[in-house]
C-alpha cells in the first residue's frame, strides 16, 4: 500500500520541482526518466476563444474540482473520500447497447463502453464512435493529442467522415452532392454515440463539410467503380485528412476565429487509432503510439491477448528502418535523438505536427503572416538537423482480423493506458469484470467435466466474490487500476486519490491523459456467420 511517506514524497518532489514560465513555453527541472511527455518543449495552456466565448475549459468540470491548482497552495492535501473520487472516476462515462429492432441483421457489436481521465487542463485526448448510415459497420476512433488539444479535436470531429465517404458508393457520391447543388437535406453520414461533455467546433463545421465536400468530388472524378477497399479507405481517409488541415492553415479564412482555430490545429499532432467492425470483418488503422488489443477467450477457457496495432516510435524497429529508408544516409544519427523523433516527438506517426512536415520556408511564412500566432503560444521552433522535410507522416498501418467466436472484446486506449497497464493486464482485468457482471449470485459447486478455464473462471468469481467491482463501466474500471494499482495488483484507495488531486503543474509528470473504449461482441451473432456460410 501506499503510506504517508510516499504521498509526502510526491509533495516533496513537486515543490522541489522548479518550473520557469518563458515566452509561451513551461520548462521543469524536474522531469522523471519516463519518455512520456511527447513534446520536449511543452506549450502552455493557450486559449483558443475569446474572452466570454465557449472554450474547452468547460469540458469535464469535475474533474478539475478537487485538483490543486499549483503545488505552492499552503493547504495541500491529498484526502478525497470515496464519492469523491468516483465522482471523478465517472464524469467521462458514456455507454450505449446496440439494438437489434428487426432480428434480421444482428449486429456483431454488442455494445460499448467508454471513459476518459484528464491529467492536462484541458484534456488533449479525443474519443469517437459512429454508426455508419450510408454503408455497413460502426467506427470507434481513440486521439491522443499533444502540444494542445486542438488537432485531436479536429481529428475526432472529421476522420470518421471522411472514412466514411471513402466507402461509399459512386451511386450515393452522386445523390449526395445533387442534394447540396439544389440545396436540400443531405443523406445523413454517420450515427454519432457521444457524451453530453464532448464538444464541437461549432464556429468552423461549414468549413470542414466544404472541404469534406470537395474530398467526395475528388472521388467522383476519379471514375472507379468499385471503389476502395477498406483498408485502402482508411488510408486514404487518414492521408487525405492531414492534408486538409495542412492546406487550410496556409488558406485565408473568414475571420479571426476560424484563422486562429486552422492555426491551432495544424501547429499541434495528435496519434489516431480506429476501428472499423463489419459483421465478422474487423479493421484497424492506427498512426502513433494508440493501441488496440482483442481479448480472446480460448477453448480451454482461459483468456489470451491478440495486439492489433504495434507502436509507431523509436522503439520499433520496422519504424526506424522507414524513416531511415526515407532519409539521406547522412541523417541517420540524427532521425532519433534520446529515443525521439528529431529529439521532439514521442510517436513517429501523427496528424497536424506541420513542424515536422513543412519546410523551413513555409513555416516563416504562415507565421509571419499570422499576427495571432504569438498571442496563441505559436512559435517557430526548427530543431536542429532539420533538412529534409516531412520528418513525420499520418499515413496509418491498417490490420484486419476476422472474428471468431472465441474473441470478446476490442480494447482500444491512448497510451497513457498502456504505460500504467500491459496488454495482458488489460484483458485480464475486462475478463475478471465480464466474470463478475455475468455470475450473479456465485455458485461454487464444481461442474463436471472439469478443466482448466473452468478452474481458472471458478478462482476468479470466488476472488470477485465479497469484493465486488465498484465500477459497471469496464473503461472506469481500467482507469482505477490504472492510476490506482499498488506493487501487488491492488486498487490503493491512498495512492488513488493521490494521482487524482495531483496539483495541474505536476500532474502530467505522473499520468498522461486516459481514454479507453472497449468493444464487447456478439459471440452468437459471429458464430452464425460460420453456420451460414459454411
Amino acid at each position: 500500500m501506499m503510506s504517508r511517506t510516499a504521498s509526502s514524497w510526491i509533495l516533496s518532489s513537486a515543490r522541489n520541482s522548479i518550473a520557469l514560465q518563458g515566452k509561451g513555453r513551461l520548462y521543469s527541472r524536474c522531469i522523471p526518466n519516463r519518455n512520456k511527455i511527447k513534446w520536449k518543449l511543452v506549450f502552455c495552456r493557450t486559449r483558443l476563444f475569446p474572452t466570454g466565448s465557449w472554450s474547452l475549459d468547460s469540458t469535464f468540470p469535475l474533474r478539475k474540482a478537487f485538483r490543486h491548482t499549483s503545488t505552492e497552495e499552503e493547504q495541500f492535501s491529498f484526502q478525497l473520500s470515496p464519492t469523491q473520487i468516483n465522482d471523478v472516476l465517472r464524469a467521462g462515462e458514456l455507454s450505449h447497447k446496440i439494438l437489434d429492432l428487426d432480428g434480421k441483421n444482428a449486429n456483431s457489436v454488442l455494445r460499448f463502453e467508454s471513459n476518459q481521465l484528464a491529467s492536462n487542463t484541458p484534456i488533449e485526448d479525443r474519443r469517437s464512435a459512429a454508426t455508419c448510415l450510408q454503408t455497413k459497420g460502426m467506427m470507434f476512433g481513440v486521439f491522443d493529442g499533444h502540444a494542445g488539444s486542438a488537432c485531436a479535436q479536429a481529428v475526432s470531429e472529421r476522420l470518421l467522415h471522411y472514412i466514411a465517404v471513402s466507402l461509399m458508393s459512386r451511386q450515393t457520391l452522386e445523390e449526395i452532392e445533387l442534394a447540396v447543388e439544389c440545396m436540400k437535406p443531405v443523406l445523413p453520414i454517420l450515427q454519432w454515440h457521444k457524451h453530453p461533455n464532448d464538444v464541437e467546433y461549432r464556429e468552423i463545421t461549414s468549413q470542414y463539410f466544404e472541404n469534406l465536400r470537395v474530398y467526395w468530388q475528388h472521388l467522383l472524378d476519379l471514375d472507379t467503380e468499385p471503389g476502395f477497399s477498406l483498408e485502402e479507405a482508411m488510408i486514404c481517409a487518414f492521408k487525405r485528412l492531414d492534408s486538409d488541415i495542412s492546406l487550410e492553415v496556409q488558406a485565408p479564412q473568414e475571420s479571426e476565429l476560424m484563422r486562429n482555430i486552422a492555426l491551432q490545429v495544424a501547429f499541434s499532432g495528435a496519434t489516431a487509432c480506429v476501428a472499423h467492425i463489419d459483421g465478422v470483418h474487423l479493421h484497424v488503422a492506427n498512426a502513433g503510439d494508440c493501441r488496440a488489443v482483442l481479448g480472446v477467450r480460448e477453448e480451454d477457457g482461459t483468456w489470451s491477448t491478440l495486439p492489433l496495432t504495434r507502436d509507431h516510435n523509436a522503439f520499433d524497429e520496422s519504424e526506424i528502418r522507414r524513416l531511415k529508408r526515407e532519409h539521406p544516409k547522412s541523417e541517420e544519427k540524427t532521425l532519433f535523438v534520446n529515443d525521439r523523433l528529431l529529439g521532439i516527438l514521442m510517436p513517429s506517426r501523427a496528424f497536424g505536427d506541420v513542424q515536422l512536415k513543412w519546410s523551413k520556408e513555409l513555416q516563416h511564412s504562415v507565421l509571419e503572416n499570422s499576427c495571432d500566432a504569438e498571442a496563441l503560444n505559436i512559435y517557430q521552433y526548427v530543431p536542429p538537423n532539420y533538412h529534409t522535410p516531412p520528418y513525420l507522416t499520418a499515413e496509418p498501418e491498417v490490420t484486419y482480423h476476422k472474428l471468431r467466436g472465441k474473441d470478446k472484446f476490442l480494447v482500444i486506449a491512448s497510451d497513457g493506458l498502456w504505460e500504467m497497464l500491459s496488454n495482458e493486464k488489460v484483458v485480464q482485468l475486462v475478463a475478471g469484470h465480464l466474470t463478475e457482471l455475468n455470475m450473479g449470485k456465485p455458485q461454487l459447486a464444481f461442474e463436471k467435466p472439469i478443466n482448466l478455464g473452468y478452474m481458472h473462471n471458478l478462482l476468479l468469481r470466488r476472488k470477485n466474490r465479497g469484493i465486488g467491482s465498484l465500477d459497471q463501466n469496464i473503461a472506469t474500471h481500467l482507469i482505477r487500476h490504472a492510476i490506482g494499482n499498488n506493487e501487488y495488483g491492488e486498487v490503493d484507495q491512498e495512492k488513488l486519490a493521490a494521482m487524482l488531486t495531483l496539483p495541474e503543474d505536476l500532474a502530467r509528470m505522473y499520468r498522461d491523459d486516459i481514454t479507453v473504449t472497449v468493444v464487447y461482441f456478439n459471440s452468437e451473432t459471429v458464430e452464425n456467420y460460420y453456420k451460414n456460410n459454411e
